[in-house]
């Protein structure tokens, strides 16, 4: 058994959870059972499990429903679920399965099989841990260097808020604003093989210049490319820098082909790259941002549709009242 290990059981009064749990324990796993589906989300919000068993004979709620819930949800999805069947019947084991449910436990299942595949299904999720920890210190690192480049304090923060706030605004999916989020902190961050002397000159850059710090974008994503936390986030930090008539870099990739979140992130960088201040250039107004936004609109660099719903939110107040809980 992993050390420190914990079990989320949602039963619902019936044998199978009850011995299960009794089972688990006695292994030495911490087990935390709760009698209702609407808990599942606070236990978890208050203790986050390794593991969590759901029986598919709930009452109150559909268990592979439940089973789906936790899968579509950015918080829960990465968390093993096991759903639990005094029946081997087959259809309820496809269910499961189509559910998202990452295994299925039956009533004459072998001990120490129950506990082998338990303890498989620990370590995966202390493997995903660790990514997303490795993660986590990427995206520290990126704060931690924002004002190498000539960047001002708060500007990987700016940029994550920006993203996000443009793509609720566009009604997208709870996981492309997780990966907005992360992708407004490290999409610079192969700007780290960039010599400082070249980052911040004040004079116009040489040809070889220009094509170092280019490269920003496929070193960047080279970087997150063991990660497989953030294999989302790959394409926003090689492609934000794409144009939509081909102009753009690194693979002068043309119209839908260039994905909608690095175009997101490739917006608002630009607004805020005019709206702050750099060691090289002084801030300039809001007006004059979204001039320059409808301005590369009118060139066929940004889709013109992305850019009045960005006008539409900075005009309304959105950037200054919204506010990113932590992911």
């Amino acid at each position: 058994m992993l050390k420190n290990a914990r079990v989320l059981i949602l039963e619902d009064d019936h044998a199978l959870p009850k011995r299960l749990a009794q089972l688990i324990q006695q292994d030495g796993y911490t087990v935390d059972i709760v009698g209702n589906a609407k808990l599942v989300l606070n236990a978890i919000a208050h203790q986050p499990p390794d593991v969590i068993l759901l029986d598919v004979t709930l009452s109150e709620m559909d268990a592979f429903e439940m089973c789906r819930r936790l899968k579509s949800e950015w918080r829960t999805r990465l968390i093993p679920v096991v759903l639990m069947s005094g029946s081997s019947e087959r259809q309820l084991r496809i269910q499961a399965f189509e559910a998202g449910a990452d295994d299925f436990f039956t009533e004459d299942v072998d001990q120490q099989e129950l506990l082998a595949r338990l303890r498989s299904l620990v370590r995966m999720k202390r493997q995903t841990d660790d990514l997303d920890s490795a993660a986590s210190i990427l995206m520290s690192l990126a704060v931690l260097i924002e004002g190498r480049d000539g960047h001002s304090e708060g500007h990987c923060h700016r940029m994550a808020n920006y993203a996000t706030a443009l793509g609720r605004r566009l009604g997208l999916a709870e996981d492309n604003l997780l990966t907005l989020h992360r992708g407004g902190f490290l999409h610079d961050i192969g700007m780290l093989a960039i010599p400082e002397a070249v980052l911040n000159k004040t004079e116009r850059l040489g040809a070889e210049e220009y094509e170092l710090v280019k490269a920003h974008t496929t070193v960047g994503e080279s970087l997150c490319a063991s990660l497989r936390s953030l294999t989302s986030v790959r394409p926003i930090i090689r492609s934000h820098h794409e144009r939509l008539d081909g102009s753009g870099y690194p693979d002068g990739l043309r119209g839908d082909a260039i994905p909608l979140l690095a175009q997101i992130m490739g917006l608002v960088d630009v607004y805020e790259a005019i709206t702050t201040q750099r060691s090289y250039r002084r801030a300039q107004s809001i007006e004059q941002a979204l001039d320059v936004l409808w301005g590369q609109a009118a060139r066929g660099w940004r889709p013109r549709e992305l850019v009045q719903t960005f006008v539409t939110l900075v005009e309304s107040g959105g950037l200054e009242t919204f506010a990113v809980t932590s992911h």
